[in-house]
């Protein structure tokens, strides 16, 4: 060992010690495993590899597939000498059997390649005189690297473009059945040299080959047998028994076969952080490229929300010495997987990634092609790839610019088309930056997605180089910029309302149009002055029995206009109401009145002997009479904002059901922006056929009233009976029509043929696509409506579009903030699915005496205490 060996050594740290000895082993292993690989014997047509021969099929299934087509673009700017060019290829292609190969079948359909003897045709197009020279120039070299191969006449493309006397462009295009990405190189610099040669009358410097490409595919196949095969196959089927298939979000619908089309987004690191990024796997004693791997590996974590991550990457496989200098297809796919946990920090996630990469690169003699015929993985012809979707390759330096006698050489950019993969981020270090392209489908993905992608890798990075020893769930995708534009620009709903409760509301609209009608039921008909004056003497006598603010008063009422008149008293009297529909089981009814606690209960003498005797009830049809005695003039004002309105209780699905208590301000704010976005007119005929216990049926009874438009109610009869339904909506001449989407089904079920006067809202469940479109040809417009319970009916609404492709959640109402999180409560890009989170004026109160479930449910993001609290879990 040399004095300065010995003094490199001596600098290294323990861990770089440590990986220095690994290397060296596994070295060593490969040495000792290694052989001389022979020539073959004889003339007859070789055997293909094994990753030819899968090629090979490829092309058979789809002639026309250009996807694996490798071109090669040089710029020739100097005096070119013709004759001399034609010289170099003739050797290069005398020197590589891989040039001069054609494949085809065998009489029982199996491939079979036939090596040609040395010919080389060098077609040349000569654009001197076009005009826009730069683009037909560039269009050219695409159309021509991307015209498919006939693999059974010939498997490479030479071509040369004339752009003037002194200015060339050389385009060599191979298929990828006998070429890979090293061979581009070799090809370069055997050109350069020869070239350089030839000019000066001198003979080939190169040496020759030991072997042909021929000669390492027989060798391959005879070598990797027996315990060789055994071992690799062993250490392969245990490392990704059981993996996922990586599911990232895309923007389009998968289609059930590929097209290949690819776009090309670049990518550039800045010199700093390259330079952080180096200095920081050096000191951990990590390749750099393990450390951009496992950042690649956790933006896929956080994007897919899967904790299995599994991609593939190519490792060169030119192990022994003879195939250095070869031209084919020795490249070989690595599956690289990785199990991740959000507790996991990226220091720990980083090592895992290492030591499967070094396992991997152990076990690296398997091809590819044999792995997938022995895991047998199911097919799916929507995908190319049978084990992984998503790729990433990294080189250390690419080819610099290259200068001959005369002339300058430089890279001639090629716009691919193609792609052969879903994703594949191709990264290469160059001037002391690490730069490349991100790969991917058109059939999948946008370019917005892409970039967006692109630079939550960079901000992942960036994130690393700052604190190592974060644990992944806490590295953020987004700058601080983006951060606070994701959760504060884009939800600023801010609006300024009047501060009033809803029943000041409609008393301000009774003022307005007294004489119109407000309410209709069967052939019942209200003014807005005599319902606020029923309701009104029904508030003077409900303060009578001591309702007031906070009083909870239970509403046990059939759909008619006595409920109208129960809920707009209670309101008016100051308390809040609990609404029950008299058709649910006496069991739930009986829990929510004890629950509640109601001072009284609002209902119909049919319904007294099925409810509870411990809240005493208050009939609205046998005692009328008595009710109708207090003064019809509106009580005093005796409630606040914050205090509530209604307590309505969930459906109890996930456990007994549960109070949610919305106060005046929340339910105001929601009238307003909804009166304002989608919007009520006066001259509206709005329909309610939603139960009062379910709380959508809030906008259906009082969005009219405040508006000056007529409301009907509609018996429990006509909601649930689709012709009865379809019929009313025609005679009513409705405008408005509030419903569940299984509710718009069942009137879809009917001839129902709708009305280009009727706005349709749908919500309370998913709107699934077809019913939307089926709906969107029947109106005359059709809204999605989202919102949970707790932050008062409708948190977000959207108005679809005729070409709509989703049904979107839509916009944020007024004075409401959403947040879409990921279990760890760090935002998440656009399109990837996460918690959504409610936050701003609607919020409710909390859950009728459950401290600790409103503790739970109701609070402040982590990330943004200062944002205030918002409710949470509310699913994806």
């Amino acid at each position: 060992m040399s004095e300065d060996l010995s003094q490199q050594i001596a600098t290294l740290s323990p861990k770089q010690r440590k990986l220095l000895e690994l290397r060296l082993k596994q070295k060593q292993l490969q040495y000792s495993e290694s052989q001389i690989i022979p020539k073959r014997e004889g003339s007859d047509n070789p055997p293909l590899s094994f990753a030819q021969q899968r090629l090979w099929f490829i092309q058979q299934l789809d002639p026309s597939n250009t996807a694996y087509n490798i071109p090669l673009a040089l710029r020739l700017r100097g005096e070119l000498k013709i004759a001399i060019l034609y010289r170099v290829f003739h050797e290069l292609f005398r020197r590589h059997e891989t040039l001069r190969t054609r494949f085809i079948s065998d009489d029982e359909g199996n491939p079979m390649q036939v090596i040609e003897s040395t010919s080389v045709r060098l077609p040349v197009f000569d654009l001197t005189q076009v005009p826009q020279l730069t683009s037909e120039s560039q269009d050219l070299v695409r159309q021509i690297s991307q015209l498919p191969f006939d693999l059974s006449q010939s498997s490479s493309r030479l071509a040369l473009l004339r752009l003037g006397e002194t200015d060339h462009v050389l385009l060599l295009t191979l298929h990828h059945i006998i070429a890979d990405r090293w061979s581009l190189g070799i090809l370069t610099r055997e050109f350069k040299a020869l070239y350089e040669a030839f000019s000066k009358g001198e003979p080939s410097p190169l040496l020759d080959l030991p072997i042909q490409y021929a000669d390492w595919a027989l060798w391959q196949r005879q070598w990797l047998q027996r315990e060789r095969l055994e071992k690799q196959l062993s250490y392969w089927h245990q490392q990704l028994a059981d993996m996922s298939m990586l599911e990232l979000p895309t923007d389009k619908s998968r289609p059930t076969t590929p097209t290949f089309r690819g776009g090309r987004y670049p990518i550039t690191l800045s010199r700093p952080l390259t330079a952080a990024l180096k200095q920081l796997s050096a000191q951990e004693g990590i390749s750099l490229f393990v450390l951009l791997l496992t950042t690649f590996k956790i933006l896929l974590y956080k994007y897919s929300n899967q904790e299995d991550i599994v991609i593939g990457t190519d490792i060169a496989n030119r192990n022994q010495i003879e195939t250095e200098g070869l031209i084919g297809l020795l490249v070989n796919t690595l599956v690289l997987r990785t199990k991740l946990n959000s507790s996991f920090t990226f220091q720990e996630v980083v090592q895992k990634v290492r030591e499967v990469t070094l396992e991997a690169y152990a076990h690296q003699d398997l091809p590819f092609e044999r792995l997938v015929e022995y895991l047998k993985p199911e097919r799916d012809l929507s995908r190319v790839n049978p084990l992984f979707q998503v790729k990433f390759d990294f080189q250390l330096a690419s080819v610099d610019e290259l200068r001959l006698s005369g002339l300058n050489l430089e890279t001639f950019p090629i716009e691919s088309e193609t792609t052969k993969f879903e994703l594949r981020f191709n990264l290469s270090e160059v001037d002391q930056a690490i730069r490349g392209q991100v790969e991917y489908s058109l059939d999948l993905f946008n370019e917005i997605t892409i970039a967006d992608l692109t630079s939550h890798f960079q901000n992942l990075l960036a994130s690393v180089v700052t604190d190592y020893k974060l644990p992944i769930s806490e590295l953020s995708l987004f700058s601080e910029q983006e951060q606070r534009h994701i959760l504060v620009d884009w939800n600023q709903t801010e609006a300024e309302y009047s501060e009033a409760c809803l029943h000041e509301l409609f008393e301000a609209q009774v003022e307005r149009s007294p004489e119109a009608v407000a309410l209709v039921f069967e052939q019942q008909h209200l003014t807005y002055d005599e319902l606020n004056r029923r309701a009104n003497q029904l508030a003077h006598y409900l303060q009578g029995q001591g309702v007031g603010p906070e009083t909870l008063v239970g509403v046990c009422l059939e759909r008619s206009v006595a409920m109208v008149i129960a809920l707009l008293g209670v309101l008016k009297a100051g308390g809040a109401y609990v609404p029950l529909d008299p058709s649910h089981p006496q069991e739930r009814l009986a829990y929510i009145l004890e629950d509640a606690q109601a001072r009284c209960l609002l209902t119909q003498a049919a319904h007294v002997g099925v409810l509870p005797t411990s809240v005493s009830p208050l009939c609205l049809d046998t005692d009328w009479d008595c009710i109708a005695e207090s003064p019809s003039y509106p009580p005093a004002p005796v409630t606040a904002l914050e205090q509530l309105s209604y307590v309505i209780y969930t459906s109890g699905s996930t456990g007994a059901p549960k109070g949610v208590q919305i106060p005046h301000q929340a339910l105001s704010n929601f009238l307003y922006s909804m009166a304002e976005y989608p919007g009520l007119r006066a001259e509206d005929r709005l329909v309610s056929v939603t139960t009062v216990a379910f709380d959508i049926a809030a906008l259906e009874l009082y969005l009219p009233l405040l508006q000056g438009a007529r409301l009907e109610v509609v018996s429990r009869e006509v909601a649930c009976d689709a012709h009865h339904l379809a019929r009313r909506l025609e005679q009513f001449d409705a405008t408005v029509l509030q419903a569940t989407p299984a509710t718009w089904q069942m009137l879809m079920s009917t001839e129902w043929s709708g009305s280009s006067a009727l706005l349709v809202f749908c919500g309370g469940d998913a709107l699934p696509l077809e019913l939307a479109h089926q709906l969107y040809a029947r109106s005359a417009g059709v809204w999605n409506l989202y919102g949970p319970t707790e932050t008062t009916i409708w948190s977000a609404v959207s108005e679809l579009r005729a070409e709509c492709e989703t049904v979107p959640l839509g916009q944020p109402i007024a004075n409401t903030q959403l947040y879409v999180l990921d279990k760890a409560g760090q935002p998440t890009p656009i399109g990837v699915p996460g918690e959504l989170h409610i936050g701003g004026m609607g919020l409710a109160r909390g859950y009728y005496q459950r401290p600790e479930l409103t503790a739970e449910r109701l609070c402040p993001i982590p990330l943004a205490p200062h944002l205030g609290p918002v409710c949470t879990r509310l699913g994806t």
